[in-house]
């Protein structure tokens, strides 16, 4: 395990960083883990059809995706498995007892998966006495009532890929019949109801060891609360509103949660499902809070009221959800947007700059965000002179493969630290599966085959980078750059690149560039 520098952030305003970390006493420390995308490669499913999935253990089948899928997609779908664990532990080892989850804690919500997540996060809790919150995001559900389940790509025993169906699909059609299709009964997609009640342990319902619970649609205060009447608000019939489009009625899963005594961590559901003519079937836009400010106008209103009550209450205020609220590029995305096009690199999915100062303008602070699979710290200052920080937590899934840690010594003054996972257990168990996947894929002559080099990565930090760097060539080169202008890059010098960006080379580099 690595960490990387440490930033220091007033409530007020961001004041600068430091590279030493010295442990205060009686400070809470949170942990934030997004975009884990966890799969449950070692589900418990009872299915004949299992014989047919490879294995690392004799009988011990393994339910992953191929290696060609992964290194197609902005996240592993396999080792972030171990990489959930191997982050889990370090959290214990430095002494966190608070973890947040802004967020795709799982890989499109199915039911085997958030089993098998839940099964996790219970062993932690009571084995350490870890409290966890959630908030769900693009991906945990992908349907608010849930979907069926099907994946095209899990690997197959002789490194061919299989597809794999929920058994409600099977019934309504043949595929069962099909030698190459497994039927797994949990590959179903679970909708809001059905995660929510699995992990309602987890922050998404009232725990009498909380100081205080509440949702947007409590009609109770901090001065009159109880345990009852939180557990009642909590049910998902008491936790919904109308959309604007046709009077459909969604769920919306936010919560106020005080887990020790002067800390409110505010969890954002920023998810837009859009109903379409119908009113059956939804567009997950996946673009939050653009969406948000358009749909959800009433998150807006409760979260200024949590602000007000916070400062009324003296309490530390942090907000968390899947999306961003400001730009994190750096400033970059309007350059990047003329470069490369509004439908390259999620240009769509950056926040508009009303977003930030929204926000800030209603008096929130500090708010914590995923979605990106990025490690960056934003600051905007509205027009008003308001501030708002927004720190967005890497992947455990993608590189750099890290989360965050927020130390807080004081009403008004936060730590915020980067762990870093380079070293994750047993994240090559799959690896002799892969080479198998590749040779097949070999000898039926595929084309862009994936290099094989990166199932020499000695730790996962390696591992993350090889796929980024496979992700890159065989997805967003082809598909994302145009071809005119990747083209033209792959014929400049180093020098002349450095001119492109402005950037000026010291002597040193100059020298080095005109050497190579």
């Amino acid at each position: 395990m690595n960490n990387n520098v440490i930033c220091i952030i007033s409530i007020f305003f961001l004041l600068g960083c430091k590279t030493e970390y010295v442990l205060k006493k009686n400070e809470i420390k949170i942990a934030f883990m997004a975009d884990i995308h966890f799969s449950d490669v070692y589900p418990n499913i009872k299915d004949n059809s299992l014989n047919s999935l490879p294995s690392i253990e004799e009988n011990n089948p393994v339910l992953i995706r191929t290696m060609k899928s992964q290194v197609h997609s902005t996240r592993l779908f396999n080792e972030n498995y171990f990489a959930l664990i191997a982050a889990l532990d370090d959290a214990v080892n430095r002494g966190i007892k608070i973890i947040a989850l802004p967020g795709d804690f799982s890989d499109d919500g199915q039911a085997l998966h958030i089993k098998g997540l839940n099964t996790i996060l219970n062993t932690y809790r009571e084995k350490y006495g870890i409290s966890f919150f959630m908030i769900n995001g693009n991906h945990d559900p992908t349907h608010p009532f849930g979907n069926e389940g099907n994946k095209v790509d899990f690997l197959g025993k002789n490194g061919k890929a299989k597809r794999a169906i929920s058994l409600k699909e099977a019934h309504t059609s043949d595929l069962e019949k099909e030698n190459n299709t497994l039927i797994i009964e949990d590959l179903n997609e679970w909708g809001y109801e059905e995660i929510v009640n699995e992990l309602s342990d987890h922050g998404f319902s009232p725990n009498k060891s909380y100081k205080y619970w509440a949702t947007p649609f409590s009609n109770y205060n901090y001065k009159n609360y109880n345990y009852r009447k939180a557990s009642k608000a909590s049910k998902i019939n008491q936790r919904t509103f109308y959309t604007n489009e046709n009077a459909t009625i969604l769920p919306d899963v936010s919560y106020l949660v005080e887990p020790v005594e002067g800390l409110w961590l505010l969890a954002l559901d920023a998810n837009v499902f859009i109903p379409n003519e119908n009113s059956t079937s939804f567009t997950n836009s996946g673009v939050g809070y653009n969406e948000v400010l358009k749909h959800k106008r009433y998150l807006i209103d409760w979260t200024q009221k949590i602000v007000e009550d916070a400062n009324r209450f003296k309490k530390t205020l942090i907000a968390f959800s899947h999306y961003p609220m400001i730009e994190f590029n750096d400033g970059a995305s309007d350059d990047m947007k003329t470069l490369f096009g509004m439908n390259t690199f999620q240009a769509h999915r950056i926040p508009d700059e009303l977003v930030g100062e929204t926000f800030a303008d209603i008096g929130l602070k500090i708010h914590v965000g995923g979605h990106m699979h990025l490690n960056d710290t934003g600051v905007i200052i509205s027009e008003k002179g308001n501030t708002l920080v927004n720190i967005q937590t890497p992947s455990l899934g993608s590189y750099i493969p890290a989360y965050k840690i927020i130390n807080i010594n004081n009403h008004n003054l936060l730590e915020v630290q980067t762990a870093v996972l380079d070293t994750v257990f047993a994240f090559e168990s799959f690896f002799n599966l892969y080479k198998k996947e590749h040779y097949f894929l070999e000898a039926n002559k595929e084309n862009n085959l994936l290099d094989k080099d990166i199932l020499l990565s000695k730790n996962y930090l390696e591992y993350t980078e090889w796929h980024l760097k496979e992700l890159i060539r065989l997805r967003f080169l082809p598909t994302e750059w145009s071809f005119s202008f990747a083209k033209e890059l792959q014929k400049a010098t180093g020098k002349e690149l450095l001119s492109r960006s402005k950037v000026t080379p010291t002597q040193d580099e100059l020298k080095k560039l005109i050497q190579d």
